[in-house]
Formats: structure tokens, sequence, C-alpha cells
């Protein structure tokens, strides 16, 4: 059984002839169609959250996980709006995303009728793709129009990088007609182009070859053993250096993966032997404010970015090339090509690391209760093979300074780096992954998105610790906001809220701890819960958090 609205019913049979099965649904009567053309179907796996935000952020933590398109599906009017922060975050983090808007037909756009808004082409600056299919597939060329519009959708949210691909749908009612008939399709396949990777890697080793001082910066991406393998090959050459974050899912003893501690102890006396002279980037976002402040303040003489899209990102405004192809393809050409010299261009930068993390455990150790302790704890007593997914803003920021182990996988909404669908991203990818997933927010963005706690698909994989400081604790290390008369209210927008009546409500086995032995004990329970979910709340003192922070950089130095 299927819908009778033929568009609908040719775009469910195209998603599942391209191997495709996951859609979320938000419940609507405008979008029965779609309802009845997927749920309908056995290939079809679909599942119902009922806020549209919250949903699509789940199918994001579905989607980075299986890398496999997910749909969403909502019908019309300000649900589709719900979608767009998900929407921003799966483009800049290229994520695959197909979009699913039902629409009313375009005889009734602005005449007055309910749950109607303007959708065509509605997240045009946040897509890699507007379509919208038409109302009535009338004759065998409508059909075939339709078709392709369906097969270049699904097409492009996986080519050449994967990203989010809307398809608005407008119907005529009636809306809850079926059919027994499965429409036949054609399928087609986009067409990968080969990139001639053996002269874009002798062009970049030309440069190379050329300078003494080689930085590559690792963006934010999955881990990829071939590509870690051949990075540490790359910095084996003693003038590169690799700076990476948690977030790079790469790990190395010769990585540079605790960048703000390391960069936070050059002076500008010393700047110039840190600066690079070639600089060479791949990857998503970066996290560190400082190496993009470093960089900016000491550029590069010239920047090499690699993107399989060709995408120009342009952070230290110094990009000369973009390099079309997979980091770890162009890698394995340039490696051979790479000449070694007597540069201490990594020498100086693996030597300040290790006087660093020297520093960094001197202070640890005489650090009392507080963010920094608690995070230190968590992360070396979390187990092997954690998918540890770090909350913005201060979450991501902690986790750098303690460097990237090799225990963990890391993940963090860092696309566009809000504190939105924080809870949902994770209860996606734990749903479907059944490994440990690990969420580790402050207060804030965990009461922002607990509706990410309203849908019947949380397992007992997902693990929560949400650090209660009372308000958003980054402003007190910013300067500027922290200096103001408006810190509180404004800014760090303290409270005195707290998470239990949340997991009860939700049923979201709940513990709490308010000094360090609580903790240690708490943090016990909390991982042996089997029955569900487990939220682990703890409190820690927002002024202290602070004073204790800006004197662990004072000390660093």
């Amino acid at each position: 059984m299927t819908s009778d609205k033929t568009n609908v019913r040719l775009l469910a049979e195209i998603f599942i002839k391209k191997g495709l099965s996951d859609i979320i649904i938000s419940p609507g009567s405008r979008n029965a169609p779609i309802i009845i053309a997927f749920a309908g179907r056995p290939e079809v796996h679909a599942l119902s959250i009922v806020d549209e935000r919250s949903a699509a952020f789940f199918a994001i933590g579905m989607a980075q996980q299986t890398g496999k398109t997910v749909a969403v599906a909502c019908t019309s009017g300000s649900a589709a709006l719900n979608y767009a922060p998900a929407i921003a975050e799966a483009y800049y983090r290229k994520l695959p995303l197909l979009v699913l808007t039902a629409d009313r037909p375009p005889e009734l756009i602005d005449r007055g009728y309910g749950q109607t808004i303007r959708q065509h082409d509605v997240y045009r600056n946040y897509v890699k793709g507007s379509f919208e299919l038409p109302v009535e597939v009338e004759n065998e060329q409508s059909r075939q129009e339709t078709m392709n519009i369906i097969n270049e959708a699904i097409n492009l949210t996986q080519y050449p990088e994967p990203g989010p691909v809307h398809i608005n749908i407008p119907f005529r009612e009636p809306l809850y007609g079926t059919t027994e008939e499965t429409p036949d399709v054609e399928i087609t396949d986009f067409e990968k182009q080969e990139d001639d990777v053996q002269h874009l890697a002798e062009e970049l080793a030309s440069s190379w070859n050329d300078r003494n001082k080689v930085m590559i910066i690792a963006g934010q991406q999955n881990r990829n053993n071939e590509l870690n393998t051949l990075l540490a090959a790359l910095v084996q050459q003693k003038k590169a250096v690799l700076l990476s974050e948690t977030t790079s899912n790469v790990n190395g003893d010769s990585f540079i993966d605790t960048i703000d501690n390391v960069i936070s102890t050059i002076n500008e006396q010393e700047a110039a032997d840190f600066q690079p002279g070639l600089l060479i980037t791949f990857g998503g976002p970066v996290v560190s404010k400082m190496v993009k402040k470093f960089l900016r303040d000491h550029p590069p003489e010239e920047h090499w970015h690699i993107s399989p899209s060709g995408e120009e990102t342009d952070t230290y405004f110094k990009l000369r090339k973009v390099l079309e192809a997979e980091p770890e393809v162009l890698f394995e050409e340039l490696l051979p090509q790479v000449k070694k010299n007597d540069s201490r261009y990594t020498v100086t930068w693996k030597n300040r690391k290790e006087l660093v993390v020297s520093r960094r455990d001197a202070y640890l150790k005489k650090t009392p209760y507080s963010d920094l302790r608690v995070f230190d704890f968590i992360l070396k007593n979390l187990p092997e093979g954690t998918n540890l997914h770090l909350g913005n803003s201060t979450p991501v920021r902690y986790s750098q300074l303690f460097g990237s182990s090799s225990k963990f996988h890391y993940f963090s909404n860092r696309g566009v780096s809000g504190i939105d669908g924080q809870l949902s991203t994770v209860a996606g990818s734990a749903f479907v992954n059944d490994e440990l997933h690990v969420l580790v927010t402050g207060d804030l963005g965990f009461f922002y998105d607990s509706n990410g706690l309203m849908n019947k698909y949380l397992k007992s994989n997902f693990k929560i610790i949400v650090i209660n400081n009372g308000g958003g604790g980054i402003f007190r290390f910013i300067d500027g906001p922290s200096t103001t008369e408006h810190l509180e209210e404004f800014f760090e927008a303290r409270h005195n809220w707290k998470a239990e009546r949340i997991a009860e409500a939700f049923d979201v086995k709940y513990f709490k701890a308010e000094n360090q032995e609580q903790f240690k004990q708490n943090f016990t329970c909390w991982m042996a819960e089997q029955s569900g979910p487990a939220l682990l709340e703890i409190f820690t003192p927002a002024e202290k958090n602070a004073e204790i922070l800006l004197e662990y950089f004072r000390y660093l130095k």
C-alpha cells in the first residue's frame, strides 16, 4: 500500500532502489502522502519524532555514524523552518540529509490559507540543492522530469561531498488516498570525475621542498586509519608539523594535539620560529581561535587547502590553491616526493609541547574541584571505544587542553557551533550504533535541547554528562563579557535550574554530584546503569572555574 500521489510515490520508490532506508517523520496532515508512501514500505525504516528541530538533529546523528543519506519529512508552514538549524549544521559539517517538506499547491500560497508560508527555495543558503516536484505527474514527459529531479537530488546528498538537499513537495487535497501500484522507476547514479592527483601532488611537493617550515592542520573529520598513518610518516620529515584537535580524530606522539596549550606560550620574540612557510589544511572546522589568530598575525607564505569538492576555505587569508582530492589519496602520492633537510621546525614544536604537557600535569595535581578537574577525571575514566560527543561551547574547548586519545572517537556539532541539537544528535548516533555514546554538555546546552529526550528511541548506550555551573561559563573566560556589568544576566544567563525533573519526565536515570568524592562515586554508578539512558549532573562553581582556567594558562607560560 502506498500513496496515490504519483510525485511522492516515485520519490519513495527511487529512495528505496538507491539502497536508502532511514526517514524521520514529524506528524502532520499536509505530509500525509509522504507518510503513506514511506512508512507503509517494509524496506523503509521510518521513525516518528514530534519536534522537527530535534528530528533533524537526530537524523544528523544517524548520518554521521552510517555515512548514508537520512531523510526527514514534515508538514507545511513553520514546521519546515524548524529544520533550519540542523540543515545549516549538516551543510557545514558535510553530512548527507534529504529534507522533504510538504506544501500546499502554488495556487494557495499567499491566499490566507493556514499553515502556509513561501517554502520554495526556503533553505537556499544552506543546502547543496533545492528542488520542487510537480503537483501532478500527468504524462510520460513530466514523469521522466520528476524522476530526473529525484535522482539528481538524492545523488547530490553524497557527491562530490555529502550535504543536505531540499525537495519541496506540493500536494492538492485529498491527501489520504492509497493505491497498490508500485511504479517502475529509472535509477541514475553520479559519475565520479577522476582527479589528476599525481599532478596535484607534484605541485604541492614543489612548494613543500622549497620551504623549511611546513605546517599541516587537520580539521574536524571522522577517524581514518589510512590517513593517520600517512600523516605520521609525513611529520617524520624534520621540517613538518601536524596540528590537530580532538575532533580531528588523528593520533600520534609526534602530533601537536594541544594547540591552545602550546600557542598560548609563544611570545612575540620567538613567534618566527613557529611561523610556517607553507600551510596545508584539510577537514572541517577548527575549534581553536588561538591558532587562527596566530596565523593571521604570523601568516605563512602560502596556504594550500585540500577539498574533494574544491571548496575555497580561506580561513587564514593566505589561500593560494585548492586541491580537489581526498586527503589520504593526495598524501599517499605526496609522501615519496618530499625531501628531508636539517630544519629544526618539527623539534621546535615538539619540545614546546613536551614542556607544556609537563606543566599542565603539574597544575592538574594541585587543582581543586572545578570544571578543569572534572574534565581530567572524565577523560581518564571513560572506557576504551567510547564515542565521545562534546557539546558547545565550553566542553569542546576544555577537551582540547588534554589532547587526543586513541580510545575515543570524537564528535561535536562544530559546523555552526551552536548549542541547539546536542542531545538530539547523540540520541540519533546511539540509535544506529550500539557502541557507548557519551555526551558531555553544559547546562544551557542541555536545557536548550531537552526536547531531544522526547522520543521513543533512546537506548541504554546513550549516556549524558551535564556540567552545571549555573550558566554559560564560557563568557567568564572571554575578554569583554567577563568585565561587563551585564555578564550574569545577558551573557552567562545565570540560573538555578536542575536537570533532575527533566530526566524524570522522560524516564532517564538520574545521578548527581556536588563535590569531587561524590562525583567519583556516582560516576561509577552512572556508568554501570544499563536499564536505559542515564544522566549524570555535575555541579561546579562558576566563579572558581574561570579563575582556575585563567590561572592555568598563566601557569603554562
